[in-house]
């Protein structure tokens, strides 16, 4: 499959549609949701990009947290999502493609979007979220440490991630996870990544 149609609006939404969406865990990632348990500022801006069913965004909203954008470039999923959260001033739906995206956030979750991508853009996407943060902002969540045959979603490697983020990011935390769900089991990284 080449990186033109994975990219393809088509292409997602038809996932949507036929409910070929294995990636969706139907819950919050628990190492995601401790870190949003150990957040103190209900108020900072958080961007979720390529949100999917976005629990996490649900989530966020449950414990109180008041500046929630999600984006996503399915427009079946947005409109699931904007009848979802409908009574919910607490969180914006944006039906686009992240790389146009404009905002300033102090928080960025990654979750199951940088795996979507195809390789060839990663540099693109450290780019775009480096833009995107507030200066000290951070890039929290998870990567997948292990290489697939073919994508999406695509893997890596943690010395991959390591090269690729290094000119834009100080590391805080990039660690194998402990609390993945089983299926993911010693397959993920969390990160932690503050913006130079």
């Amino acid at each position: 499959m080449n990186s033109e149609k994975i990219l393809d609006q088509e292409y997602w939404d038809k996932q949507y549609i036929s409910n070929a969406t294995g990636w969706d865990l139907g819950q919050v990632s628990p190492p995601i949701k401790k870190y949003v348990d150990n957040l103190k500022d209900k108020h900072i801006n958080i961007l979720i990009p390529g949100c999917g069913n976005t629990y996490e965004a649900e989530y966020l909203l449950e414990q109180g947290f008041t500046n929630v954008t999600v984006i996503d470039i399915a427009p079946t999923l947005v409109k699931n999502l904007q009848k979802k959260f409908k009574d919910n001033t607490n969180i914006s739906i944006v039906l686009g493609d992240f790389f146009e995206h404009q905002g300033s956030y102090d928080l960025i979750i990654e979750q199951t979007f940088f795996c979507a991508l195809p390789p060839l853009i990663r540099e693109e996407y450290v780019s775009k979220m480096y833009q995107l943060l507030t200066e000290k902002g951070k890039l929290v969540g998870l990567l997948f440490n292990k290489i697939f045959d073919s994508g999406p979603p695509f893997g890596g490697t943690q010395i991959e991630y390591e090269q690729l983020f290094k000119d834009y990011f100080d590391f805080k935390i990039m660690e194998n996870c402990h609390n993945s769900i089983a299926p993911r089991a010693n397959s993920e990284l969390f990160i932690e990544f503050q913006k130079k």
